[in-house]
């Protein structure tokens, strides 16, 4: 799952390294015309769902259709902090995640969305420059 998808560069990768399904959630109507552009220059033309709702009402669909991840990838736009509690208390109270799912965050380092919703905990932090990935999963500590 590519969430706050932008312009899905993200999803668009894990599909070229052979993910076999990427769902891409974006809100921004923009942003999806630009992700659906990119999938088609690309010649992508299955093994993706493209929604364009907020990220917490595509968690909340994609449980009420069974849908279960084994990546997810969560970036908004970094001014956008709450959206990282939100997203990830969703996600640990969700059936979209397992055992031996990864959610990944994007963030500013300066700023720490949390060490653990629930039952999802961080297990791993990598800081590049002035960005840092978070990863979380259920059950792990630190």
């Amino acid at each position: 799952m590519d969430l706050f998808a932008g312009t899905g560069a993200v999803g668009i990768e894990a599909l070229s390294r052979g993910a076999k399904e990427v769902y891409f959630v974006e809100n921004s109507p923009a942003a999806v015309e630009t992700i659906r552009e990119n999938l088609q220059s690309l010649g992508i033309l299955g093994g993706y769902k493209l929604l364009r709702e907020g990220a917490s009402l595509a968690i909340r669909r994609m449980e009420r259709e069974e849908v279960s991840a084994d990546v997810v990838f969560i970036d908004p736009p970094y001014r956008m902090t709450n959206a990282y509690t939100e997203v990830l208390k969703a996600l640990a109270e969700s059936s979209v995640i397992g055992v031996a799912s990864v959610v990944i965050a994007e963030h500013e380092k300066k700023f720490d969305p949390g060490k653990e919703f629930g039952e999802l905990r961080r297990f791993r932090e990598l800081v590049q420059g002035n960005t840092t990935l978070s990863f979380y999963r259920l059950g792990t500590a630190k």
